[in-house]
């Protein structure tokens, strides 16, 4: 039985984690949730699974939280309250999906306190890969990828050395646009950027993946995770999500995890590592798909992969102002206030702007980021 603290429970991966929970209860026991401030749903949850903790962004909510649940949960608040789940004592591991930054603090506490961690945000080893692998060797703690691509590749990795490896393989769909026209992009509208043709996400990934930043931001994650330079991380298209992505070995040969999409295998994986445990949930019949096809992704069109190369074979403080400046401009697109094309044009000109510092601290990092915040703003 493993005790997992579950950040961003209500979200698109914490409601599959849940599943997947459901699934072993055997093996798996829910000893944290927190939530942004989707407080029916925590509460449904909580009365299910009967945690020990929970936490919600909101103080008042919290509150209200507290008056429908009496003593038999404890639950805390704010960025406080997320710190202080991913510490309890009994937690073995915490599973971190919460969207954009706020899951960098929780993840560094629950390193320093000996947890290990499994990450499904990709803003944590984007902005501070470094500092938080670092700190997981320090502390002698594993960090796993729940990202199905990352997945895919630690499954096919299994502890081989970087030496070993030619190049990592990074599968992506290519997402609504990959055979839409460049001059029709300036039309892009916000409803036929969330129409993603694979897999069902929250608002913000899924125009990552209409702008292919979701891609390139694995990118830069990959790097760190796996210990890999940005040289030897590539992209390839593949629409039919099958693939989940591949690992090319200095020999030639090609190993790659398949599946048909279902972002419960891949945290299933993570919160039973190293075993596989049996699951009926994602099944994957090859006759029926018939084929699988791969294509280059357009850097013209989608230059957001080259932004994020850039940033990533910089480094220092540069790959957490391009997720910043990223994050503000796909709020932007999404609320109206700039065009598709602008979100990219954005993420460029702060990049460009931003004096780097090398081997930043987290301090430095987190002035970095919210430079970049008021900047794209600007």
């Amino acid at each position: 039985m493993k005790n997992v603290v579950l950040l961003g429970s209500t979200g698109s991966i914490g409601t599959s984690t849940i599943k997947v929970a459901e699934d072993l209860p055997d093996r798996i026991r829910l000893l944290g949730l927190a939530a942004g401030n989707n407080l029916d749903l925590l509460l449904a949850q909580t009365r299910k699974h009967q945690p020990a903790a929970i936490s919600l962004t909101d103080p008042a909510k919290a509150r209200s939280a507290r008056d429908a649940l009496g003593t038999a949960t404890e639950v805390f608040c704010g960025a406080e309250g997320l710190v202080k789940l991913a510490t309890l004592p009994a937690a073995d591991i915490v599973l971190i999906a919460i969207v954009g930054t706020a899951g960098l603090q929780p993840a560094l506490a629950a390193i320093r306190a000996g947890k290990d961690i499994a990450i499904a945000s990709k803003e944590i080893l984007v902005m501070a890969g470094e500092t938080v692998m670092e700190e997981a060797r320090k502390h002698g703690v594993r960090v796993l990828a729940v990202d199905s691509e990352h997945s895919a590749i630690f499954q096919c990795l299994e502890d081989k050395p970087a030496s070993s490896v030619r190049n990592l393989w990074l599968t992506a769909s290519g997402g609504p646009f990959r055979n839409t026209p460049r001059e029709e992009f300036p039309n892009i509208t916000v409803e036929r950027a969330l129409k993603h043709p694979s897999w069902v996400m929250g608002k913000k990934i899924t125009i990552d993946s209409a702008t292919l930043f979701n891609k390139g931001l694995e990118m830069i994650e990959a790097r760190w995770l796996f210990d890999i330079e940005m040289a030897r991380v590539k992209v390839v298209v593949h629409p039919q999500s099958v693939v989940h992505s591949m690992v090319e070995f200095v020999d030639g040969s090609i190993i790659a995890q398949l599946s048909t999409p279902d972002m419960c295998l891949p945290i299933q994986y993570a919160l039973t590592h190293p075993e596989r445990v049996e699951s009926d949930r994602v099944q994957t019949n090859l006759a029926k798909l018939g084929s699988l096809t791969f294509e280059e992704p357009d850097l013209e069109r989608f230059p957001s992969l080259g932004l994020a190369r850039r940033a990533g074979e910089i480094g220092g403080t540069l790959p957490a102002v391009l997720n910043a400046a990223n994050e503000v401009a796909v709020d932007a697109f999404v609320n109206r206030k700039i065009s598709f094309l602008q979100i990219s044009e954005t993420v460029a000109r702060v990049i460009g702007a931003h004096k780097v510092v090398n081997h930043p601290s987290l301090e430095e990092i987190l002035a970095a980021d919210a430079w970049a915040r008021v900047e794209a703003a600007q």
